[in-house]
């Protein structure tokens, strides 16, 4: 895998013949590019490690959270590049490594746990006091992704002929990178929507100036009223419409982002948001690993 794979499928879930608005929703399964890394990952990670490889860097180092789907993904890239991963893990070393950190062990990643304190302060090579670190051999990218060529990457997405068509596109979000790609390719008639996995995310328009480099974009629509309580929060009612969602579809979602991103467009559809004749795409950014922090009897898939 030399570069994200821009052909997955788009699946009708609202045929248009099938409501009196003429109204149709897909989703673009990003979730099926990859059995083990899936959704916007490998596009978000794709400039980052050409840029690495053209600098001949021997290491790649991130950060991430212990349940990190930005992790696992950095390190099964880096794996199928040769190149050498480094994961700063937020919090302190386990006895016991949960499914998402053995995965990164296994795909050849050297894990280094720092405290919740010392993590929210490294952002380069630098703020690292490790001996076999340093700018000459290593190359930092960003938690999630979040830059400029996280962004660009993200737009890769956008090439799907489908997406081109499109009259919404909506997507969840935590940094916002992926939201930001999503823009730079957007037609001017496209309505690009953002729906926050975490709570009172108010700084998304400076995330946006950032990572767009402040060029000019039309802004998105952010829909704040779906996060369930925050990051990885979740209740009834949303595992209750993740697993009906999928009786329905059979499509799976993940209850920290793209189980939230279907419920809102589900329930904005409902309550008249798009207007007659909408070709509504919803981005289904994977991320299924993170379902298996619950107990196995969550969910029906």
């Amino acid at each position: 895998m030399h570069q994200p794979i821009k052909s997955y499928p788009v699946e009708t879930i609202i045929n248009n013949e099938n409501n009196n608005y003429n109204i149709s929703i897909k989703i673009a399964r990003l979730d099926l590019i990859h059995p083990v890394v899936s959704g916007n990952k490998l596009f978000k990670l794709y400039y980052f490690v050409e840029k690495a490889k053209q600098l001949n860097k021997k290491k790649i180092v991130t950060k991430g959270g212990p349940f990190s789907n930005h992790l696992i993904a950095t390190a099964f890239y880096c794996k199928e590049m040769n190149i050498q991963s480094i994961g700063i893990v937020r919090g302190e070393q386990p006895q016991h490594l949960n499914h998402t950190l053995s995965a990164c062990l296994a795909f050849g990643m050297q894990l280094i746990f720092v405290s919740r304190k010392d993590f929210d302060f490294i952002n380069n090579i630098n703020d690292l006091n490790e001996n076999n670190l340093d700018e000459n051999n290593s190359f930092f990218i960003p938690e999630g992704g979040y830059h400029p060529l996280g962004a660009i990457g993200a737009s890769l997405i956008m090439e799907h002929p489908e997406l081109k068509s499109a009259s919404h596109i909506c997507t969840a979000l935590g940094t916002s990178t992926t939201l930001a790609g999503l823009i730079i390719k957007a037609e001017p008639q496209q309505e690009i929507i953002g729906i926050p996995a975490l709570k009172g995310l108010t700084d998304i328009s400076e995330r946006l100036e950032y990572l767009l480099e402040k060029t000019s974009f039309k802004p998105p629509i952010i829909w704040t009223d779906y996060d369930f309580g925050g990051y990885a929060k979740s209740s009834d009612k949303l595992i209750e419409f993740m697993n009906t969602f999928y009786d329905n579809f059979r499509i799976p979602s993940d209850f920290v982002y793209t189980g939230k991103a279907f419920f809102a467009v589900m329930d904005q559809f409902q309550n008249g948001y798009f207007p007659k004749n909408s070709n509504v795409i919803i981005i289904h950014t994977g991320g299924l690993q993170g379902n298996r922090s619950k107990p196995k009897s969550t969910f029906i898939f």
